[in-house]
């Protein structure tokens, strides 16, 4: 009888032991959900800006164009010149930083 008691009483500790390990791991797996769900946040916010800056560089780059098309009615260069004026890489990082009102403008001054 004092065995069984005994027994009983491990029993008891390891299931308490257990479940102590358990309510450990479920506040560690929660700590990190929310983690997750913090840089799942960021990430979606970094995506949305950068759909918004693409939008934003392909509405210049269509005013660019059109500006050189309407360049190109009085101009007394080709359109061969023109074609290979496009193909030229251009490096937009200094107009990130400015509306896009500026950075048309700054374009525009580029072109003169």
């Amino acid at each position: 009888m004092i065995s069984n008691r005994e027994s009983a009483r491990r029993s008891r500790m390891r299931k308490q032991k257990h479940l102590d390990e358990l309510w450990t791991q479920v506040v560690r797996l929660r700590t990190e959900n929310h983690n997750l769900i913090d840089k799942l946040n960021h990430v979606s916010e970094s995506h949305d800006r950068v759909l918004q800056e693409n939008a934003r560089l392909k509405k210049e780059a269509s005013d660019i164009r059109q500006m050189l098309t309407d360049l190109q009615i009085g101009s007394p260069y080709t359109a061969t010149a023109l074609r290979d004026l496009e193909e030229v890489p251009c490096n937009t990082a200094h107009v990130r930083a400015e509306s896009s009102d500026q950075s048309v403008t700054s374009s525009v001054d580029l072109l003169h």
